[in-house]
């Protein structure tokens, strides 16, 4: 339901309640709003409205539309039906931050109608039509701060003349092909969209949707900083801070605004020079002295909430360092009456500055730059249209859905791609290093180690589809879990599982499994029978074996870094293995000219040898040993995130409470919000959390 508050307008003949509401439906008409809804008036009087657009209203944009009100005659008790003409849309854009129509009525009488934002509505007022200005600043301020979405409405009426200079020149900008053509555009509507006359002012219900605020709070104890940029009034932005708890009692507030008496007061002469520079020296020097609180204080919670007249100038060049300075030392950031531009430049510079991952979520078209400017575009698809869906990486229902896709989908992504690629160094190494370790055993004779199809056939068949498999199916721990302990968002925020050191560590040991397969089966199989015709073990022999016991210790070590196993998995594992044995078979049984060295290797040499399961078995455990013992070695004494959450699962403790709490609170920091950092700050315990990290 939206309220308003308006004045009386004495321009017109009828009664000032009627001409009031006459002049409020035309502009909802032009404004495509249908259906009934209720205004209420300063004289406490209410009037019902059938808007009802008329079938014409529907025609080609090259025609003139024409839009018919039924309209409830106050005095008669009849409905009365009015027809109205759109003669031009003067378009919304970040700019302007306001859009106008300019319609004729059934009496010949020009009107333009405006809406737009209460920062640049009050200055475009003509001295007769500030007569309510006071008491409209008011009801504006008591909407924000009943966290009411606000916009200001205000009409004049245009003459014949005035019209058609206007429209002319609308039309020469309209139909201009050069680069500057909105800027054109933007320059005539300056022209006519000034000396207006105050309607008064409507507000908007806009609840927060079901799961935010305890979305928000998962979010914030994951370490993911969180800004809100918004076009609403400081007022209600403050009020939605409060409601999903990034704002709390307490946390110090770092407001940067140009309310101040010396800025008005040059607003209402007009000097533009004169208002820019005593702005933009405001807004200096509140950033200076915001940036001096946050560095005198380490432990308390510091938040930013700055307007979208001084955000224009923190966002130049020579103050936007200072601003993401102080922005960064508070714990959340609050930018109100934000343009759609200025959303995309804030943006910007957060992920130049920081050289962060950015993800901007949005529902309007009025968030679209925002969401291309991210890194990550997240859209919501809902009544603000498809505009942000059409413009976004991931479209969700709800708010509330980006909790699961971060916390859970996100954490899994980021170990099962980590972990993927650090297994392709490792297998392709210990495969590499074997074939480099028999090069230099055989003096760099150029005899191969292994057949050509080995060579190829190892990462196509035998150790590939496992690894797929884990970065599609592994799971190091449950949906559930990763909800209820969010902090396991930090290895992806620290990027403790793709660092170098992780990565070289897969490619030692790699290189450790290499050394062992090889060393192992030289030694094993050197210059002695191996056969019960006591034939030595030759190089088709020695390659056969030593490429059995790397498709094992490879497949096996893939075995113990899952932490999820499917069928899929078990399937891809062990068949890889199997398939080895069948292709050696099957490629051993061909005829010489094609099998060459493998030509029945398996069936003549290997499978009947028990040295050759022997040395298998030894091998392939000798290999593991080092990565097992570091394992455990590391879960016990040196547990990440996601080890400590195992260990509870495992140890039955993910029920108790108190501990679940304690290990909660490590993602916990005086500077963090949400509804369970507020709790925590009204019991002051964020003074011993430092203790348990």
């Amino acid at each position: 339901m939206g309220i308003g508050s308006m004045s009386p307008i004495p321009m017109l003949s009828r009664d000032s309640s009627v001409c009031s509401q006459s002049v409020i439906q035309q502009y909802l008409i032009v404004m495509k709003i249908q259906g009934r809804s209720h205004m209420k008036l300063n004289h406490q009087m209410r009037l019902p409205l059938l808007l009802q657009p008329g079938s014409s209203a529907l025609n080609s944009s090259k025609e003139h539309k024409q839009v018919y009100v039924k309209e409830l005659d106050p005095v008669s008790g009849k409905f009365i039906e009015r027809s109205y003409k759109l003669l031009n849309v003067l378009e919304f854009n970040s700019s302007r931050k306001r859009m106008s129509v300019i319609v004729r009525d059934e009496e010949g009488k020009l009107l333009l109608l405006s809406k737009g934002a209460d920062s640049v509505m009050f200055e475009r007022l003509a001295k007769n039509g500030r007569e309510y200005e006071e008491e409209t600043r008011e009801h504006v301020h008591e909407y924000a701060d009943a966290g009411l979405r606000t916009l200001i409405l205000a009409y004049r009426e245009l003459s014949e003349e005035e019209y058609k200079a206007f429209n002319e020149k609308f039309s020469e900008a309209k139909n201009s092909v050069s680069a500057d053509r909105e800027a054109l555009i933007d320059d005539v509507t300056e022209e006519i969209e000034q000396d207006l006359i105050l309607l008064g002012a409507t507000a908007v219900e806009d609840k927060l949707q079901q799961g935010v605020p305890e979305c928000i709070d998962k979010l914030a104890q994951a370490g993911i900083k969180i800004w809100v940029l918004t076009g609403d009034k400081m007022e209600t932005a403050i009020n939605i801070g409060y409601a999903c708890s990034l704002l709390r009692q307490g946390m110090k507030q770092i407001t940067i605004t140009l309310d101040a008496p010396e800025i008005i007061a040059l607003e209402k002469m007009g000097e533009k020079n004169a208002i820019a520079k005593a702005s933009k020296q405001s807004v200096l020097r509140q950033i200076t002295e915001g940036k001096n609180q946050v560095a005198t204080s380490s432990t308390e919670a510091f938040a930013l909430i700055i307007d979208g007249k001084s955000l224009a100038y923190a966002l130049d060049d020579d103050v936007k360092k200072l601003f993401l300075e102080l922005a960064i030392g508070c714990a959340s950031v609050i930018c109100c009456r934000s343009s759609p531009k200025q959303k995309a430049l804030v943006t910007r510079l957060v992920k130049e500055g920081t050289k962060k991952t950015t993800l901007a979520i949005g529902d309007g078209a009025n968030d679209v730059g925002m969401l291309q400017e991210a890194d990550i575009g997240i859209g919501i698809s809902g009544v603000e249209g498809m505009q942000a869906v059409m413009s976004s990486d991931i479209a969700i229902a709800q708010f509330r859905f980006l909790e699961r896709l971060l916390l859970v989908h996100g954490h899994w992504c980021y170990r099962r791609i980590s972990s993927m690629i650090c297994y392709f160094f490792y297998k392709n190494v210990t495969f590499g290093f074997t074939v480099f370790l028999y090069e230099a055993h055989a003096s760099f004779s150029g005899q191969p180690a292994y057949n050509d199809w080995f060579l190829s056939l190892y990462n196509v068949f035998f150790t590939s589809l496992p690894v797929i498999a884990m970065g599609v199916f592994d799971q190091d721990v449950s949906a559930r879990f990763c909800l209820k302990f969010p902090l396991l968002y930090q290895e992806g925020v620290q990027n403790v599982l793709f660092r170098w050191r992780r990565i070289i560590g897969w490619m030692l040991n790699g290189v450790c499994s290499a050394v062992i397969i090889f060393f192992f089966c030289i030694q094993a199989l050197n210059l002695q029978g191996f056969n019960k015709d006591g034939k030595i073990a030759e190089y088709q022999i020695l390659g056969a074996t030593m490429y059995t016991c790397v498709v094992w210790v490879v497949n096996c070590q893939m075995a113990l870094a899952i932490s999820y196993f499917t069928l899929i998995q078990h399937i891809f594992i062990w068949g890889g293995i199997a398939l080895w044995y069948l292709f050696l078979l099957a490629y051993g049984a061909m005829p010489q000219s094609i099998s060459t060295t493998a030509y029945k290797v398996f069936v003549e040499s290997l499978a009947p040898t028990p040295s050759f399961y022997i040395v298998t078995i030894f091998v392939v455990i000798s290999a593991l040993v080092p990565y097992f013992v570091y394992k455990a070695i590391q879960m016990r004494f040196f547990p990440m995130y996601h080890g400590i959450i195992q260990w509870i699962r495992y140890e039955g403790w993910s029920d108790d409470p108190e501990y679940c709490n304690m290990v909660r609170q490590r993602s916990i920091r005086p500077t963090t919000v949400g509804y369970t950092a507020r709790s925590l700050a009204r019991t002051n315990p964020l003074d011993g959390i430092q203790n348990h990290r």
